[in-house]
């Protein structure tokens, strides 16, 4: 337009805003140039931020420069997940609150059954301020079958290709992760833990979220397949790590794809 700028015309024709007084249209076109500025910059910290980001199943949180948590979520491939949050599609709808992303950090977990968990202690313990559910989970929301809520034990994959993971739920609330060696080693502690875990009061002290109803609502919709024991249908601590071992060498078992939605 030369050194002349009708910025009335701008206003109407690149933001859409009509009859707009000449003074307010500067104001307008100017803060839409800034917009586009700033989204250079979201997209330049994406890249930053997915250059070290894994490919692979995570919990993740988004931090402002102060390092508050802004933003929790889970993804099946992490890098992917985060290119997709740092897009420049996704900066023209960007909530105010996440525009001031300066970082993040993640967890790399190996079920979708530890990431749902992991993520709900993320969203209670850190509140992050775009995150819309951060209460406690309730069973009686969920719709879970009455057989269900039972104590449990799920075993998952786990982060680790030579271990998986033991789950121990309890209608209660109580959880327990114990990671085990595919192998069996090390199956004489953790057995034992497991079984003071479901048999002990002491763990209603255990500084853990009472967020098993996530788990119980998995096993009632995607986790409806998966491997699992009631630790009261076996007699004794030797019994329940005979019955584990066996489900860990079911090589189907470790084939599972993990499905975070």
């Amino acid at each position: 337009m030369g050194p002349a700028v009708d910025y009335s015309r701008l206003s109407e024709e690149v933001l859409g805003i009509r009859n707009a007084p000449p003074e307010l249209a500067r104001r307008l076109v100017a803060q839409a140039l800034v917009v586009e500025d700033r989204s250079d910059r979201w997209v330049a910290l994406g890249e930053r931020i997915c250059a070290t980001a894994p490919e692979r199943p995570a919990v993740y949180v988004l931090q402002d420069a102060a390092g508050r948590a802004l933003y929790v979520g889970k993804a099946t491939n992490l890098r992917r997940r985060l290119r997709a949050h740092f897009s420049r599609r996704r900066w023209r709808a960007l909530k105010t609150e996440l525009a001031r992303v300066a970082d993040a950090r993640w967890e790399e977990v190996g079920s979708e059954l530890e990431a749902l968990l992991r993520e709900a202690e993320w969203i209670h313990l850190l509140r992050p301020v775009v995150n819309v559910q951060i209460g406690l989970p309730a069973l009686e929301t969920r719709g879970i079958p009455r057989a269900l809520l039972r104590d449990t034990i799920v075993v998952t994959r786990s982060l680790d290709p030579e271990a998986a993971e033991l789950v121990a739920l309890a209608p209660d609330g109580a959880w327990l992760i114990q990671r085990t060696e595919r192998s069996g080693a090390d199956l004489l502690g953790h057995t034992n833990r497991l079984m003071q875990f479901f048999h002990s009061r002491l763990r209603r002290r255990a500084d853990r979220l009472p967020l098993a109803a996530i788990g119980f609502s998995w096993l009632a919709g995607r986790g409806a397949t998966a491997s699992r024991l009631d630790p009261h249908e076996v007699a004794s601590p030797t019994e329940l790590r005979r019955r584990i071992k066996s489900l860990l060498a079911d090589e189907a078992l470790f084939a599972e794809r993990i499905v975070v939605r």
